[in-house]
């Protein structure tokens, strides 16, 4: 059942107020924002057992209270665990993770870089204050445009590299492996692939680095007579991972399953200090002639947010395309200002 208290409403069972219990770890995240991608990573992060504690926060009291009540309602179905909507970022305080959704929706035809100027405007509001209440938390953005929004972030809030991290180009890989995996003929599971640089349109799918079963792509012989991957092929695959978001928001006016299912996954690398390789955007600093901007490129991400970037191989003509992503991105962020 759930508890109504002031602008706040919570569901679930009481979480012990010390971390690390006996019983089993404990973690909070707290999501900012409860529209349709806040909402949904916060179900993701439920449905995994990622957090016993969820707070989901937004402005606009009366959604967040009822998307927190439509939360607790199933906690009967998921790993136990405790839910609280409110419009107090107080609430935040203690978090372990806290994931910025917050900001301007993207509309039909909008590029994300389009996004920038009000939402890094918000950004540069909401972060100092969230600091103040959480100051230990690995911050997770993934408003749009998230490389922008997370240089904005780390400038503005005074928090260490490894504590603000963005979602970056998980996504992108993960649609990424889903089209080779589909060309190919076998799981997703299977490819190991990376997208780097910025997670829109100047996104650099890696195909020299990528496998399918330990097997370089661009040496696999076609299966069960399977066109092979041309050149084509490749640039078809590479627009549309870039494009994706453009179809799924002129159909129904926004992502949020996918980049649900991918934040709730970094929160997981975080929380259980997995120190799992992932395409998050860092802040980048002397990185193959890479300097002052973040963008993604494959990070240990573990407990304690961002760390090393792996020297994955790139072939001349991609790190040549990854360098002109973090061009394009750089001038973004000066643009929309200190």
């Amino acid at each position: 059942m759930a508890d109504e208290q002031a602008g706040t409403v919570q569901g679930g069972e009481a979480v012990p107020s010390a971390r690390g219990s006996a019983a089993r770890p404990t973690a909070k995240v707290a999501v900012i924002g409860a529209g349709a991608v806040g909402a949904t990573l916060a179900y993701a992060v439920l449905t995994r057992g990622a957090a016993r504690e969820v707070v989901l926060h937004d402005i606009d009291t009366a959604k967040v209270r009822a998307q927190a009540l439509d939360l607790a309602h199933g906690i009967q179905f998921l790993p136990m665990a405790h839910v609280v909507g409110t419009d107090d970022l107080a609430a935040c305080a203690g978090a372990d993770v806290v994931v910025v959704t917050a900001g301007a929706k993207q509309q039909p035809g909008q590029s994300r870089i389009d996004l920038a100027g009000r939402t890094v405007g918000l950004v540069r509001t909401l972060m100092p204050r969230l600091a103040a209440i959480a100051p230990d938390a690995v911050y997770l953005m993934v408003t749009n445009p998230v490389d922008v929004v997370t240089y904005a972030a780390l400038q503005c809030s005074g928090l260490p590299r490894a504590q603000v991290i963005g979602s970056g180009t998980v996504l992108d890989s993960s649609r990424f492996r889903l089209l080779v995996a589909q060309h190919v003929g076998v799981a997703v599971q299977n490819v190991h692939a990376y997208v780097v640089g910025e997670h829109g349109d100047t996104a650099v799918p890696l195909w020299s680095s990528a496998t399918v079963g330990g097997v370089p792509l661009l040496d696999l012989e076609p299966l069960d007579g399977r066109e092979p991957l041309t050149a084509a092929r490749r640039d078809a695959i590479a627009h549309d991972v870039v494009h994706a978001a453009y179809e799924i928001i002129a159909g129904k006016g926004a992502t949020n399953y996918a980049i649900g299912l991918a934040g709730s996954r970094v929160v997981e690398a975080i929380v259980d200090d997995e120190h799992r390789v992932m395409p998050v955007s860092t802040l980048v600093e002397d990185f193959r002639g890479i300097g002052d901007v973040c963008l993604s490129v494959p990070t240990v991400v573990s407990h304690d947010g961002a760390g090393p970037l792996l020297p994955t191989p790139m072939s001349d003509d991609e790190l040549a395309a990854l360098r002109r992503s973090a061009d394009t991105l750089r001038d973004i962020a000066r643009q929309t200002g200190p």
